[in-house]
């Protein structure tokens, strides 16, 4: 019993250590931005909040068309979040549920595009773009990136083990359709996968600063990213004011996080309830 005890406190003085090396950078983050640019280069270091935030995001929205940007990655991160939903998860059902010539290889071929680093494809995409006419405009980057190899292979190996193949059958002696089977049968089962897949796409699109930055050549479509990189000064930086930019581009991300875990908990356990 003692043993079992002290594993016990153990294992979770490694837990709350993880917990707080994991949360101590945006703390930090959290920190600095509060202060002004030579309290952070300050020795020793000051782990207390400062009094200068509201006056270092008051300079950011003064310097960048802080609003725009952050409506433009919204826009950009939320359509690329639900077209990836939409046909990953058509995909991914159909490569674990259905037959079809050349299955087997078609699933290699998708799992070899991942291996490719996506800088490979940078100089390529440009010129398509350039072909369609889409330079600097919102279509490239959302049409490039409505579909993804991740998120196929992902759907696919939930898909294989959570949905009964007996639940299809059924469906199509009832009479439905493969739309409607995708619709009414799978996609109920695939909500935690999907959860997790829009929260992974939505914070890698509005995290994206190379694309945005290569192909955007409007400062009124700049993404948020793009728009606090000009925060940076060629001579001097005013570090306190990226960092709290930085801040305000973060905030979002860990609202999105919230909620999805908790739906993503909550759908785990509904499933596990109904199973």
């Amino acid at each position: 019993m003692a043993t079992s005890k002290w594993k016990s406190a153990f294992l979770h003085a490694v837990l709350i250590a993880g917990f707080l090396l994991s949360v101590f950078p945006f703390y930090w983050l959290t920190v600095m931005a509060t202060r002004t640019t030579g309290e952070i280069y300050g020795y020793p270091p000051k782990l207390g909040f400062g009094t200068q935030l509201l006056d270092n995001v008051k300079r950011v929205i003064d310097t960048i068309d802080f609003f725009g940007a952050f409506a433009n990655s919204l826009f950009v991160s939320g359509a690329v979040a639900l077209l990836v939903l939409f046909f990953d998860s058509l995909a991914g059902a159909t490569f674990a549920k259905y037959a079809f010539p050349g299955k087997k290889w078609l699933f290699v071929l998708l799992l070899a595009t991942m291996m490719a680093p996506a800088q490979l494809s940078l100089v390529p995409s440009f010129v398509i773009m350039a072909k369609f006419g889409w330079v600097g405009s919102f279509k490239a980057l959302i049409i490039p990136g409505m579909v993804n190899a991740f998120g196929i292979f992902w759907i696919r190996q939930y898909a294989e083990e959570s949905i009964p193949t007996e639940l299809i059958e059924a469906g199509r002696i009832d009479g439905c359709g493969f739309f409607r089977i995708y619709w009414s049968l799978m996609l109920p089962i695939l909500r935690p996968a999907l959860s997790f897949l829009g929260a992974f796409t939505f914070i890698g699109v509005w995290n994206d600063y190379l694309w945005p930055l290569i192909i955007l050549n409007n400062e009124r479509k700049f993404t948020l990213q793009v728009a606090l990189s000009s925060l940076n000064g060629i001579y001097v930086t005013d570090y306190a004011m990226v960092i709290a930019g930085t801040l305000l581009a973060v905030l979002p991300l860990v609202v999105l996080f919230l909620f999805v875990s908790r739906q993503f908990i909550s759908d785990i356990a509904a499933g596990a309830v109904k199973s």
